[in-house]
């Protein structure tokens, strides 16, 4: 479908589903990343449990820094606290990387935020439009205010020199009316957002280049070197919400911002409070 059919299209509107391309795998050839040691290292797979699983086995057979993992099909992808992945074939992006960064946990614990900063750029990029796109705290890209991607970063080991997992999940040409139902209302893909079907090799490329450049600088500068470009796109400050804690702490408050840790910054009747992880739920506007 041609942009100026999509700017035709009923206000609402979904577009057709668009057909599956039995010819566009997401191989290395067919990304051809522009990259100097991300995904120079490519392992692909029509269909696999799980992109993140299979890249922590990698790590513990000593792969590379920047290797990756790509599926066409998820068949049990995860998320985070456990949660299961929605990965429908030949569809959208699936890929795992694995990272062995120097640096200490501090500074290693705000990279899914810095990797949220390529991924919410490069989907910008895809939809022509920044104002469109924004970071949910801790790890999801939103457009038009439904997700379309997320990040699970997991540890490859117990050891303080053990690898990353960087899973990152895109929602590129799935149709959302097949998503889940408990799913359907709250995420969409760039497909019928933008009115046309995406080059999926192409954005893969795109985001590879990006995350590349993003992951360079966090680990020169840290999450300060990315503070700029965060901000931009976290849109969260003044917003009412709920989080819930691996602690099993649960708080309604007013999110004040994200700390140089990469904590949320929570104002509650109680005042302060900060945390490095959580389930973060945005609620009504309470009355005034």
């Amino acid at each position: 479908m041609s942009s100026g059919a999509s700017q035709r299209m009923a206000r609402g509107a979904e577009p057709p589903a668009p057909p599956l391309d039995p010819e566009e795998a997401l191989t290395l050839d067919a990304i051809a990343p522009r990259t100097r040691w991300l995904a120079r290292a490519l392992h692909w797979f029509e269909e696999i449990d799980s992109t993140n699983r299979l890249a922590l086995a990698l790590a513990a057979d000593g792969a590379a820094h920047g290797t990756a993992v790509i599926a066409e099909a998820q068949s049990a992808g995860r998320g985070r606290l456990g949660r299961s992945f929605f990965s429908p074939p030949r569809t959208n992006l699936y890929v795992s990387f694995v990272l062995r960064p120097a640096g200490s946990a501090a500074t290693l614990g705000t990279l899914p935020l810095a990797a949220g900063v390529a991924l919410a750029e490069t989907v910008a990029l895809e939809l022509g439009d920044a104002a469109r796109v924004e970071l949910k705290w801790p790890n999801d890209v939103l457009a038009d205010g439904k997700k379309v991607s997320g990040i699970l970063l997991e540890r490859a080991g117990m050891h303080a020199e053990a690898a990353l997992i960087l899973g990152i999940g895109v929602n590129l040409n799935v149709d959302p009316a097949s998503f889940p139902p408990d799913f359907r209302a709250r995420a969409s893909s760039l497909y019928a957002l933008a009115g046309r079907r995406i080059a999926r090799a192409r954005f893969a490329a795109a985001l590879f280049e990006r995350l590349e450049g993003v992951l360079d600088d966090h680990a020169a500068g840290g999450f300060a070197a990315l503070r700029p470009r965060f901000d931009a796109l976290f849109r969260m400050n003044g917003r009412h919400v709920r989080i819930g804690d691996a602690a099993e702490r649960v708080r309604e408050g007013v999110v004040l911002g994200v700390g140089a840790d990469g904590s949320l910054r929570l104002g509650t009747y109680d005042g302060e409070e900060r945390f490095l992880a959580g389930d973060v739920t945005v609620l009504k506007e309470p009355p005034a």
